[in-house]
């Protein structure tokens, strides 16, 4: 027998505003465990060194979480010039000094060689899975692992200041993509070196970041809650975004009451019988009386098909 998972079946998305040096899976479980949940994970984790918008899904918003892994991102980041770290950023070992003597113009022309679609090798010190450990297992033991180059996207570098040697900039890019290795190619092609000092995610997607929460406002209202009473959450739930949130650009269907219990059982439906036009190998989100039923796929033959099926827990 399969053994019970403590807590509430509750389903929503809550913006966190990730503090430094903590772990994303230390975020993670701080939720969990202040909105006693049955189940949570982070959408794309952040370096201790790291704070910004980190979204956490409670409950059935994990199934969904992948659309937010795969969303673009926007970053605010300092960086030193004049030093690379073993770990590009600032938690490393110093491997290498440089005197700087570059001008604000070639930083500049250098920054527009990483804008559009460019291949990027990803550090050492990544989270990546090789024969199931992250790569910074293996860092750590000073093993280095082959790592292809991936294809990613850089939207925008705005300049902000360059101080003491401290460069600071925006950057909004595609998935995928690693601050950290940025900064350090940055460095290399400088001729002085650079590693990371301070980074903040700034944007996921189209979440609001202003409805993040800090850890200081989550630890008052955990303080404030008595889960002895009944109606206890109501404050806490309340901060929550639907949890269809990270789909919620896609079209949305209504379908009957009978279609609903086929596509709940997994079943196709006929695009026809819930009488909607939509192109075909799209994704789409099911309703039924405004209850968010899933996520769905529409093919070519005209077939509306059941990606992920929400459950409801009485």
């Amino acid at each position: 027998m399969g053994r019970t998972r403590k807590g509430r079946a509750i389903n929503g998305v809550l913006l966190v505003d990730k503090p430094t040096g903590v772990s994303s899976n230390f975020v993670v479980q701080k939720v969990k465990r202040i909105f006693y949940a049955k189940k949570a994970g982070h959408t794309g984790a952040l370096d201790p060194l790291a704070t910004g918008l980190l979204p956490i899904c409670l409950g059935e918003a994990t199934k969904f979480s992948q659309f937010l892994l795969d969303a673009d991102k926007s970053y605010l980041v300092s960086a030193k010039l004049g030093e690379r770290t073993d770990t590009s950023d600032s938690d490393g070992e110093i491997v290498e000094t440089s005197k700087v003597q570059v001008s604000e113009a070639k930083i500049k022309e250098e920054l527009n060689t990483f804008l559009g679609k460019i291949k990027q090798v990803p550090s050492m010190f990544s989270a990546l899975k090789h024969e199931g450990k992250p790569l910074y297992h293996y860092a750590r033991q000073g093993i280095v692992i082959d790592r292809p180059a991936r294809d990613i996207e850089i939207y925008n570098i705005d300049w902000r200041s360059l101080k003491n040697n401290i460069l600071t900039l925006n950057v909004s890019c595609s998935k995928g993509t690693y601050i950290r290795s940025l900064i350090d190619d940055l460095g290399q092609n400088l001729g002085c070196g650079a590693h990371v000092v301070a980074l903040r995610r700034t944007g996921v997607a189209h979440f609001d970041t202003s409805k993040m929460m800090s850890f200081k406002e989550l630890d008052k209202l955990d303080e404030d809650t008595d889960r002895n009473i009944l109606g206890s959450f109501n404050t806490l739930d309340a901060l929550l975004l639907p949890m269809d949130i990270a789909i919620s650009r896609l079209d949305k269907v209504n379908i009957s009451e009978t279609d609903a219990k086929a596509f709940m059982h997994g079943q196709s439906l006929d695009l026809d019988s819930v009488k909607v036009t939509l192109n075909p190998q799209c994704f789409v989100r099911i309703y039924h009386n405004d209850l968010f039923l899933g996520l769905a796929e529409c093919s070519a033959d005209k077939r509306i098909n059941p990606k992920r099926l929400v459950v409801y827990e009485s």
